[in-house]
């Protein structure tokens, strides 16, 4: 099949109906003089729906093939949200070219550009339908008929007072449902939950989680109605909060603005070797303590056969820890004012869990060398180990909370390298207590 047939093809396809999440990997194998060949035959309304469907950096690029004039009259198809998402991927000459080609929509993207890009500021619409609270139902049902093809969501009906600030909101099926000559403010919805402008996206989607909301309103310090925040940005802002904290888990990151495999070597480099570095010092660190206790290790020449299930035990009850309690405060059902209490739970899970694995290695030493004392050595050490580890994986990303710290920085290579070092004083300190039972 010939280009152009695969190009016809793909418009035929779009015309029809399907829809553009479900082309983008037809879109992905074209070149880059292909795609702009692609977009020259659509619509720009059809154009704007697929670029909406694209990730951050295939959409940003997919606009720079474009011409400006092209590339702003796409623009003007797209969500006022979504554009001025794509446009703040872009460099702020980008920006001033593209809006002085924009006209109504501009002063809207100009507004929403001032937000940081992650509060609810950054990603709210401002295409929503708000009425005033002196009005009857059946004037308010005619408006809703001429506004609603412009609005990105109907199923709310936000009303305001004469000064715009949120008063209250309706249902649809309130709305129908009220006899004519019913003022608004009569049947409107008064306990509204609502979210400022300035709050972290994070905080936002676990009020739209809480909830169960398709749509949450964002209000300036004087309550007046500014925009709404529909659920599919909710979902993004999951996708990406969820994608941070892996990375940061990990002790990597991401390169903004560029796929991942795009990505220049020495910027992936550069993201992950900070934390590289921690675990490289704290292995040296762990070195030194081994050399504490050479002259215990060289008597007693087995003991070196347990170090490695010792500090792998340790560091996977960490990792679990801090797993879970980041992801508890990431998703809220843990709080902060909640975290000690968390502490000392975890603690008694750590002792169980330190305690069974203790008897259960404690047994296999014995078994495997006939050495009484070393079992118990290897038992004791691994039930203090586990118990520790669990204390240092909740501990330390607690203690990074308290600074304004991302816990999830924590997570990885601080708690890797502390627990590192405790495991091994935890193990040769206990073998030398029993050391002259071993030799």
């Amino acid at each position: 099949m010939s280009i152009q047939e695969i190009l016809q093809m793909t418009v035929r396809h779009i015309k029809d109906g399907l829809h553009p999440s479900d082309l983008l990997d037809q879109i992905d194998e074209l070149k880059d003089e292909q795609k702009r060949e692609l977009f020259e035959l659509l619509s720009d309304e059809e154009a704007a729906l697929i670029i909406q469907e694209m990730g951050d950096f295939d959409r940003v690029s997919m606009l720079r093939l474009l011409t400006k004039h092209h590339a702003s009259a796409i623009l003007k198809e797209m969500a006022v949200d979504d554009a001025t998402d794509l446009l703040g991927e872009l460099s702020p000459e980008e920006i001033r070219e593209l809006l002085s080609l924009i006209e109504e929509e501009a002063e809207e993207i100009k507004d929403l550009l001032k937000y940081p890009e992650d509060t609810a500021g950054g990603i709210m619409t401002t295409d929503f339908i708000a009425l005033p609270e002196d009005i009857p139902v059946e004037e308010a049902i005619i408006r809703l008929r001429e506004v609603a093809p412009e609005a990105e969501i109907i199923y709310y009906v936000y009303v305001v007072d004469y000064r715009t600030r949120l008063s209250g909101v309706l249902s649809l099926r309130d709305l129908i449902a009220a006899s004519d000559g019913t003022l608004l403010h009569e049947i409107m919805f008064r306990n509204i939950i609502s979210v400022p402008a300035g709050m972290d996206q994070e905080e936002v989607a676990r009020v739209v989680a809480r909830y169960d909301l398709l749509a949450v309103p964002v209000i300036d310090e004087k309550n007046r109605l500014l925009g709404i925040i529909t659920v599919d940005d909710i979902l993004d802002v999951i996708e990406e909060e969820a994608t941070e904290d892996f990375y940061r888990l990990a002790g990597a990151g991401e390169i903004e603005g560029v796929s991942i495999l795009e990505a220049p070597v020495f910027d992936l480099a550069r993201k992950r070797l900070p934390w590289l570095i921690i675990c490289l010092l704290g292995g040296i660190l762990s070195g030194n303590v081994v050399g504490a206790f050479s002259s215990t290790l060289q008597s007693v020449v087995i003991l070196a056969a347990f170090i490695p299930v010792i500090m792998d035990m340790g560091g996977n009850v960490a990792t679990q820890s801090s797993t879970v309690f980041v992801r508890g405060l990431a998703t809220g059902e843990i709080r902060y004012v909640d975290a000690w209490r968390y502490l000392y739970r975890e603690v008694k899970v750590g002792l169980v869990m330190g305690l069974i694995n203790g008897v259960l290695i404690m047994i296999v030493a014995y078994l495997w060398k006939g050495l009484p004392v070393l079992g118990l050595v290897v038992g004791l050490a691994m039930f203090f180990t586990i118990a520790v580890a669990a204390l240092i994986g909740t501990l330390v990303p607690i203690i990074f909370s308290y600074y304004n710290l991302d816990p999830a920085l924590s997570a990885g290579p601080f708690v890797t390298t502390i627990k590192d070092v405790t495991g091994l004083l935890i193990y040769f300190y206990t073998a030398s207590l029993f050391f002259k039972h071993l030799v």
